[in-house]
């Protein structure tokens, strides 16, 4: 098998102990076992059978994408377009299949044969087009995540059943997941260490001009090398929608930088020649133990990111020094030490297995009195959803609730992982604030069997239950929206509206709200529309390039307040006097602009108050109090006249 198995300069020296030579020749390996080891150590729900399967289950899409770009590296190369290939590909499954009836298995042939195409697109700009990786990879990243918003329309769409079962598991407790990345795995390492293919790799990657001059046709390799990266993309894309019903427009935002990351922790050097596939799915399980164990610990979602950072640098440094200590790669194809390889492994689970019994004894009988309650956030990069969790956390100290808060980032798939692992760790009740409806309501269904108390805040899940919804109508603040605009003209005037995330629930209910309301207003004309993604800079950004085409606007309408201070600040002299703008949330900023009269309103969602209520409700839930199935928090439209009278 064609590996870079190292092998130590004084292999030969006797009384090398096997501990020592598995924490000198595996780094990685030797970072998840002490990740392992520490995880146990400080938390007491790590080690459930559960939520070990949570731990595979959260690697499985990061490892089949970095399988693919194992091959890419091992041959020197990039590729940053894995995670919108992988979102293609499951838009296109979802898309023809579900709004074309066209057969589910012709759709997942269409799927892959999408990830296969961009692949060798990739790979013929690089081989015949001499574009460096970096950029060619880069226009596909940005092509395949346009195609995919395109094609959806920027709305989720639902999965086939008959595919959804890939996110199930079998017998009730195996998941599917990880049994699609441990076959990715073993055709990756098959197609490294038994094909001429994987062989070519190595050689590119180890020195191109000595292979192209061996007589190997560098540039059709090079070709077969992406398709392949691009095949364990749709697959890997696949495994995601399946694992949230709904094809997401925008999933797998970033993964490809944790596929990359994985290929790198786990061995591979990005200067090519190195690299197998068990590796990398160390590296992969490396990032979810990271992920999973810091959820559970409650750490900061914001120091979560400066901590794997942190850890992903150290696992790299730790493979650097280990080469420089004097091990060296065996050449490609030798296989003499895959014995010694296998004995390794079977080592590192022993002192695994007896390190974890020993810290399991640190948590006998642990355990606090007080309710423990988990938040999912769809993120906290924008201040209405901190001050969601502000309330909520001053509510759970006044009540004694032990609240633990997760940041999603406004990915789906990284807050489904979230509510895997609040469910395996026995939390008394979990609130979600769902980056989706859609997306959410696998995780959900799971908690609804574990018997756990599901509240939902600012937005349902939709084919789930959940015991309350505490939000404000987003539709009716979206009209509410569109009416103060409307009034404000005298009903007549150009206006530009700045959408939020496409993919989101939040966006898609608030435009519908201001078309709705804007219905009543036929001599208001909409001159653009665009999305902003719920971000100042984006707000500021797309609004100065629509001043350009329309610098006669009256009017706009923000799905956030974010978004429409970024457009108070392209709009300079012209806010709040010739153009009025209207934004959404009523956030900290946002009334401060209405006080100084360049935000004309927001349509104020009182966000506090939601965690406030969240918070309530589910310590009623946990003590089988009754509960509202619906509780409404109202909104309001806040102008200079009534702004100094509202609290929030």
């Amino acid at each position: 098998m064609a590996t870079d198995t190292l092998k130590s300069k004084n292999a030969g020296a006797g009384g090398v102990s096997g501990v020592r030579r598995l924490l000198l020749d595996n780094g990685a390996l030797t970072a998840l076992i002490v990740l392992v080891i520490a995880m146990s150590a400080l938390s007491g729900d790590f080690l459930t059978t559960d939520n070990l399967l949570n731990v595979g289950v959260q690697a499985a899409v990061t490892a089949i994408l970095a399988f693919g770009v194992t091959f890419v590296i091992v041959a020197a190369g990039i590729d940053l377009s894995v995670g919108s290939v992988a979102a293609l590909s499951a838009t296109v499954l979802a898309w023809s299949a579900t709004s074309h009836g066209v057969p589910v298995f012709l759709a997942v042939v269409l799927a892959v044969a999408t990830g296969i195409v961009a692949g060798l697109v990739n790979g013929f700009l690089i081989a015949y087009g001499k574009l460096p990786p970096f950029i060619a990879t880069l226009a596909m990243l940005s092509v395949a995540r346009g195609l995919s918003l395109v094609i959806s329309g920027g709305s989720p769409i639902a999965f086939p059943d008959s595919v959804s079962h890939l996110g199930d598991t079998l017998g009730g407790w195996l998941p599917v997941p990880v049994l699609v990345m441990i076959v990715m795995g073993l055709i990756a390492a098959f197609v490294l260490g038994r094909t001429y293919i994987g062989r070519s790799m190595y050689a590119i990657g180890g020195n191109e001009e000595a292979a192209r001059l061996s007589g190997l046709r560098v540039s059709k390799q090079k070709l077969a090398i992406y398709a392949l990266s691009g095949l364990f993309a749709a697959v890997a894309g696949i495994v995601l929608a399946s694992r949230l019903s709904s094809a997401q427009p925008q999933a797998a935002n970033g993964y490809e930088l944790d596929a990359i990351a994985a290929v790198v922790i786990g061995g591979a050097s990005l200067a090519g020649g190195t690299g197998k596939a068990s590796g990398t799915l160390i590296g992969a399980l490396i990032l979810a133990v990271l992920r999973n164990g810091l959820n559970l610990l409650n750490v900061s979602a914001f120091w979560q990111q400066v901590v794997i950072g942190v850890v992903i640098a150290l696992a790299v440094l730790l493979d650097t020094v280990r080469r420089k200590a004097g091990a060296t790669p065996v050449a490609a194809g030798t296989g003499g030490n895959k014995g010694k390889q296998a004995g390794t492994y079977a080592l590192a689970a022993v002192v695994t297995v007896g390190l974890v019994a020993a810290t399991s004894l640190l948590h006998t009988g642990s355990g606090g009195s007080n309710p423990k309650v988990g938040l999912s956030l769809s993120t906290l990069n924008n201040p209405f959803f901190v001050q969601i969790r502000s309330g909520a956390q001053a509510e759970a100290k006044k009540l004694g609730v032990d609240l633990t808060v997760t940041d999603a980032q406004n990915d789906a798939s990284q807050q489904a992982n979230q509510l895997q692992n609040f469910t395996s760790s026995g939390l008394g009740a979990v609130i979600v604030n769902p980056v989706d409806s859609d997306a959410a309501s696998n995780s959900v269904k799971a908690a609804n069997k574990a018997d756990i108390p599901v509240i939902a805040v600012d937005r349902g899940v939709n084919n789930a239950k959940t015991d309350a919804l505490v939000a404000s109508d987003n539709v009716a603040g979206g009209e509410l929206a569109a009416k103060t605009i409307g009034d404000k003209l005298g009903g007549h005037g150009k206006i530009v509206i700045l959408q939020g995330q496409a993919g989101t629930s939040a966006a898609r209910e608030r435009a519908q709200g201001f078309a709705a309301g804007l219905k009543a207003f036929p001599g208001i004309q909409v001159v653009a529309q665009q999305p902003a993604d719920f971000d100042r800079t984006k707000g500021l950004d797309v609004m100065s390039n629509l001043l350009q085409a329309h610098p006669d606007v009256q009017g706009v309408i923000a799905a956030n307040d974010e978004m429409a201070l970024g457009a108070i600040k392209a709009l300079g002299s012209k806010a709040g006097k010739s153009v009025s703008v209207v934004g959404f949330d009523g956030t900290p900023d946002g009334l401060a602009a209405v006080k100084n009269g360049t935000l004309y309103a927001s349509v104020a969602q009182q966000p506090s108050q939601l965690g406030k209520i969240a918070v309530d409700n589910a310590l009623k839930a946990i003590q089988d109090k009754k509960v509202e199935s619906t509780i409404k928090v109202p909104v309001k439209v806040v102008t200079k006249e009534n702004v100094a009278g509202f609290t929030g």
